[in-house]
């Protein structure tokens, strides 16, 4: 099983979320722990980074299969999540 470890950043931005979709994020991370590479993960273009979805929602995130640790480096809305990657 596999640790999944948040930045600061984005435990902040979850915080900041209302609470079904807060709910619904962290489901999705828990998820990450069993299946780094759930049905649906793709590549973000350009970096070693994978996303999955979750409704407008995305998750961005390393997994270093050595150390069995998922870092979720981002969490943002769909339209605002790839700026500055």
């Amino acid at each position: 099983m596999y640790k999944v470890d948040l930045r600061r950043s984005v435990i902040k931005y979850l915080r900041k979320l209302e609470k079904s979709i807060r709910t619904r994020i962290i489901t999705a991370l828990l998820e990450l722990e069993i299946s780094p590479r759930p049905r649906g993960a793709e590549k973000v273009q350009g970096t070693e980074l994978l996303r999955t979805r979750e409704g407008d929602y995305r998750i961005v995130y390393y997994v270093d299969d050595k150390e069995m640790i998922v870092t979720v480096v981002r969490i943002g809305h769909r339209r605002e999540i790839y700026r500055g990657l």
